[in-house]
């Protein structure tokens, strides 16, 4: 990649935003609300973080602030900690840089110059839906006015690498219902698109009312339906549940797909780098006063290296190279082939050149498959 030195390894770097004006329904995100106050010193904790890692060896080809709602901060606050990324760790002159938006907070087209200039290159708006009544009914403050009014200051603002983000399985939701939300966001022209199937999470209000949620039969054919009528407009399925225009997939999001190195920075953000997998613990007060914990680390075993292969490359549309196996892991890839022939054979799985994908019949029952596969890699 131009830019990269030599000697540098690539890495992405991704700064968890917790704060938002209201949390939704259904999100199980690190994310809290009514929290303006500790902004500064929370810009100011992730600069410290960010000062005190050793970066040696790495380039950031990609920075990604996700949340959260990281628009809610502001453009002051956002470029400070640009600025603070760049001072840690050098940046590729072509990194992507993104940062996650909701409609209500990012319609400032004086604002989004101000980030543009900065050297932000990529906004992910949350629309989720095209109707205002099923915005109200999980918990979104902002209308499908608002989403046209940021895309429209995103693109004045120069920004011309955008993507959104959609949700279907809403309460009362039907096939007709999100077809039309669907196409309100295909007229919007995006480079990037993210459809998610609603899953209703313990612990979240929409749990109470999961039995609002259409049915798995129902969601299913959403599902198919937005595989199809992207495909058909010009945007390419190149993760489960990510689609894109041609070379505009989510360099960062790939990363993870593709155990490429990441290092996140906040409570709740997780990391692989350095040989390492480890997330920071939730917990605010606690990162603020500049005593962050770790939830979890541990140093990766070639096995769960394998496992973590299988599943990731499975989520992509490209799937998975046996080749690569073999010379990765130094295992034959022999062993797997008659349960991936018996998922070719039932219609969830194709086989291209060399490699294995999923059709999007097999994507509906991936973790269905993708477990299977992995009680496979322990009989040998």
């Amino acid at each position: 990649r131009p830019g990269v030195h030599a000697m540098s390894r690539p890495l992405g770097i991704y700064l968890h935003i917790p704060f938002c004006k209201q949390k939704c329904v259904y999100c199980d995100f690190y994310s809290l609300p009514h929290r303006e106050t500790q902004m500064d010193p929370y810009v100011s904790a992730l600069r410290t973080q960010l000062a005190g890692t050793d970066f040696s060896g790495y380039e950031a080809d990609t920075v990604y602030f996700g949340g959260g709602t990281p628009s809610y901060l502001g453009p002051r606050r956002l470029i400070a900690l640009l600025d603070a990324v760049r001072a840690a760790c050098p940046i590729t002159p072509d990194a992507e840089i993104t940062f996650e938006a909701n409609p209500d907070s990012a319609g400032d087209p004086d604002a989004l110059a101000a980030l543009r200039r900065a050297g932000f290159n990529r906004v992910s708006l949350g629309m989720q839906s095209a109707g205002d009544g099923e915005l109200r009914a999980i918990g979104r403050i902002h209308t499908m006015a608002q989403v046209r009014a940021s895309v429209e200051a995103a693109r004045k603002a120069g920004f011309d690498n955008l993507s959104l983000d959609l949700i279907y399985g809403l309460p009362g939701q039907d096939l007709p219902r999100w077809r039309k939300s669907l196409s309100a966001a295909a007229e919007l022209n995006p480079e990037h698109l993210s459809c998610y199937g609603l899953k209703a999470e313990p612990g979240t209000p929409l749990y109470a009312r999961r039995d609002t949620l259409p049915g798995d039969e129902v969601q299913a054919d959403m599902y198919l339906e937005t595989v199809s009528a992207l495909e058909a407009r010009g945007w390419r399925q190149y993760e489960i549940s990510n689609f894109a225009k041609p070379g505009r997939e989510s360099r960062h999001n790939l990363k993870y797909w593709t155990l490429g190195e990441y290092a996140g920075f906040g409570p709740g953000a997780h990391s692989d780098f350095r040989g390492r997998r480890y997330a920071w613990d939730r917990n605010l007060e606690a990162f603020l006063r500049g005593e962050p914990t770790l939830s979890e680390s541990q140093a990766m075993a070639p096995r769960d290296r394998e496992q973590e292969w299988l599943m990731l490359s499975l989520r992509l549309t490209r799937g998975l190279d046996p080749a690569d196996w073999e010379v990765r892991f130094g295992r034959p890839f022999a062993p797997l082939l008659p349960f991936l022939k018996r998922c070719e054979a039932a219609g969830y799985a194709l086989r291209e050149n060399s490699r294995w994908c999923l059709t999007p019949r097999g994507f509906l029952v991936s973790n269905q498959i993708i477990g299977a596969l992995l009680d496979e890699t322990q009989k040998e």
